[in-house]
């Protein structure tokens, strides 16, 4: 008879067996997109995520003779708590093979040690911010994933659902063709914009952004997603993080800012092109060959396609045209480079603004995914 047992990860070579796992799991899936292994090991160092600050993270694996067979990760965010008065426990990095016993483990494993926290709900997938992979993938299966995203296999949900677990919000994508010539509307609100408004669009440098724009940007998205579900704001180590790691690498001609006429940051767009190809080809791992791919597609092999990674307004000006400056900035620029089509992060299906949107370029909303919630009490 064969055993099933759920670990804490406590060593290395159980950490191995965790960071491994997913690449093994979707082993010939052409529409996963594996995590940068780096930056799983992270997300569960205190020196190298400014988030464990605040935060309460355990990894779990589960294993079957000795085989993993799933993992997870138990998530506590007392900033979140605290803002949005819960005692919620997450869930996040879930993966299993199709088998009831093995996904009602993990969650078991997460379920108990957020009660002995004093939490009294569980939900997830969710990380410890906003801007980490969340939702459940829960139709549109055959679609290939995105860097940003979870991908997960179609039986993932209904595995929860038999658990009980229950819809606590939903998110969608939008897809989108690249017109050859910015929509009229996009056109004239964007001049409204420029005339009436004051408003213009930037492009920064690299050293503008280490120097002040980074962090002014990641301010505006804490003011403008605030609201928003499940939102907590960054700190400032977590921002200086953020700029760091990551802003650095984006292609600064598909990041339009907007000003107003006293320099202030009201708007910022982040896109570029798509690096699922690049990040498929190195297998999550950076050495030997990794790099390799990633710069390619950074630099040299640009995809057909871009992800938008996010849009933000400042509050005082949503509603007045700022995201038709965008596009009259970007199709344009899309055009040159010969990408042909587009696509959104996960947005919340209520942001009817947000949507509406892209009313003009004809959208498709595509890759539903959800976070589920249980009471554990």
């Amino acid at each position: 008879m064969s055993i099933l047992r759920v670990k804490m990860v406590e060593t290395e070579k159980e950490m191995d067996d965790f960071v491994h796992f997913a690449g093994r799991h979707y082993a010939g899936c052409p529409q996963f997109v594996p995590d940068l292994e780096r930056d799983v090991r992270d997300m569960f160092n205190p020196r190298r995520n400014a988030g464990l600050e605040f935060t309460d993270i355990q990894a779990f694996i589960a294993y079957r003779d000795g085989v993993p067979v799933g993992h997870i990760a138990g998530i506590i965010n007392h900033h979140a708590n605290k803002k949005w008065n819960k005692r919620n426990v997450r869930f996040g990095f879930i993966e299993f093979i199709d088998d009831p016993e093995v996904s009602r483990a993990l969650l078991d494993a997460v379920t108990q040690w957020g009660r002995e926290r004093g939490m009294n709900r569980i939900q997830g997938p969710m990380g410890i911010t906003d801007f980490d992979k969340e939702g459940m993938l829960v139709d549109d299966f055959d679609l290939t994933g995105s860097v940003t995203a979870l991908y997960n296999y179609e039986y993932y949900p209904r595995h929860l659902e038999a658990l009980g677990f229950e819809k606590e919000a939903d998110w969608l994508q939008v897809r989108v063709d690249v017109p050859k010539e910015v929509p009229a509307k996009y056109a004239r609100v964007a001049q409204y914009c420029r005339e009436q408004i004051g408003l213009h669009v930037k492009k920064v440098t690299n050293n503008e952004i280490k120097s002040e724009y980074g962090k002014k940007i990641f301010h505006l998205l804490n003011a403008a997603y605030s609201p928003l579900f499940g939102y907590t704001e960054l700190t400032e180590n977590q921002i200086d993080d953020f700029v760091k790691q990551y802003i650095s690498l984006v292609d600064k001609q598909l990041m339009p800012i907007i000003e107003n006429d006293k320099g202030e940051l009201v708007g910022v767009a982040i896109t570029m092109t798509s690096m699922v190809e690049a990040f498929q080809k190195s297998g999550g791992r950076i050495w030997p060959t990794g790099w390799w791919h990633l710069l390619g597609g950074l630099k040299w092999n640009r995809a057909d396609h871009a992800e938008m990674l996010l849009i933000a307004v400042r509050p005082d000006y949503q509603g007045l045209g700022v995201n038709a400056m965008f596009f009259d900035d970007l199709i344009p620029i899309y055009n040159k480079l010969g990408i042909k089509w587009a696509e959104t992060g996960p947005q919340l299906e209520d942001n009817v603004r947000e949507l509406n949107q892209w009313k003009p370029l004809n959208p498709k909303t595509v890759k539903r995914r959800r976070c589920y919630t249980k009471k554990i009490y």
